[in-house]
């Protein structure tokens, strides 16, 4: 119930988009404020979809990487990437469209990391995307893929 309540505030919130005025801002730090904006409407998104998360933007010291979002849906441990895209112009891409090969292999060695310091090696997981499209002006639209891409996380 509250999960309900907080995605509706945030939900209202976006309602003319999540991206940062652009005006006298440098690109780098909107684009920061605007992942951020977007992984907080990601987490209450999870939240009210029956996600219970467990870590946020997770790192290790000498591993490349950050899990956005660490969330049980079910008995199912799930690693969420979080993509947020606010643009519409030329060589617009959908925010899905980002996750290459690399960005797999680090979040997998991400993932296993964070199995191991857990000591939960043998859980049941998946990777799972959660891509927000934000027009300036509109409501965010989300698309969340489950078992987005299928990795073995045995060692």
């Amino acid at each position: 119930m509250i999960a309900n309540l907080m995605f509706s505030i945030v939900d209202f919130a976006a309602r003319n988009g999540i991206t940062e005025p652009g005006e006298g801002v440098d690109p780098k730090q909107r684009a920061r404020r605007t992942g951020v904006k977007g992984e907080t409407y990601a987490y209450w998104y999870l939240r009210r979809e029956g996600y219970t998360p467990v870590a946020r933007n997770f790192t290790a010291t000498g591993v490349k990487g950050e899990i956005d979002i660490v969330a049980y849906d079910g008995p199912v441990l799930a690693f969420v990437e979080v993509k947020t895209r606010t643009g519409t112009g030329p060589g617009y891409a959908r925010p899905e469209e980002a996750e290459n090969r690399d960005k797999r292999r680090n979040l997998t060695r991400m993932a296993r990391h964070f199995l191991r310091s857990r000591r939960i090696e043998t859980a049941q997981c998946r990777f799972d995307v959660l891509a927000i499209e934000s027009k300036p002006g509109r409501k965010p639209t989300v698309r969340l893929y489950k078992n987005a891409f299928g990795t073995r996380l045995s060692s």
